[in-house]
């Protein structure tokens, strides 16, 4: 399957669970966004499975370099194991860990479950938006002795934040690290031309990404 091919199949399972949906919907910068993409809802089993195969499909087309996964809580930690599991599915295996919100003092004590953080660590989240989470992350990651080398996310909006760049592209620029993405609004623009049906919800992304989108 080619790169084009299993993010286009991406979109397709996004829209047939609702975890991608078209209409009117208001964004936490207050921008009215004609589309909206919510990772909660691969909340079972099998969209679980599935979206794991899609974040390790990604990471390979990239050929990105790295030695662990790192899953921020709460979000990243069932993507990162999904993702763990499908990769070691192709004959990759990695260890990966996530961290705690509040540091154990019983047990094995600690902020971190999993393997030790080391080496190269590539963080798998759902989203970018104000960059707060991958901030963390990398903190987190660096106070460990570790090297986070790049951030795999399920769609990159390709919008402007509060300045001129897009998040990802901030996240690019402060921290020098690649941000990868199963998907991004070009590959959303080009499912939606495929759809006569749906010529409408694509004259309104467009009409969206003229005011706020990025290149």
């Amino acid at each position: 399957m080619s790169a084009s091919d299993f993010r286009q199949e991406f979109i397709e399972f996004a829209v047939n669970r609702n975890v991608l949906c078209f209409g009117e919907f208001k964004t936490k910068a207050g921008r009215m966004s004609p589309y909206f993409f919510n990772a909660g809802l691969f909340n079972d089993g099998n969209s679980l499975y599935k979206i794991g195969q899609f974040y390790a499909k990604a990471i390979l087309a990239a050929e990105l370099p790295f030695d662990m996964l790192f899953g921020p809580a709460y979000k990243g930690i069932p993507l990162v194991s999904a993702t763990t599991i499908a990769l070691s599915e192709s004959g990759n295996n990695y260890s990966f860990c996530f961290n705690r919100k509040e540091i154990k003092d019983h047990g094995e004590g600690g902020s971190v479950v999993g393997s030790s953080l080391v080496g190269k660590v590539l963080i798998v989240d759902d989203v970018i938006s104000a960059g707060v989470s991958v901030h963390e992350s990398f903190s987190f990651i660096q106070a460990s002795g570790a090297i986070p080398c790049g951030v795999i996310i399920a769609l990159d909006r390709m919008e402007r934040g509060r300045g001129s760049l897009s998040a990802a592209q901030e996240v690019r620029q402060m921290y020098g690290i690649p941000v990868i993405s199963i998907v991004n609004l070009d590959n959303i623009v080009s499912y939606l031309q495929g759809r006569s049906d749906m010529a409408l919800n694509l004259s309104a992304v467009e009409k969206y990404r003229e005011q706020y989108g990025v290149t």
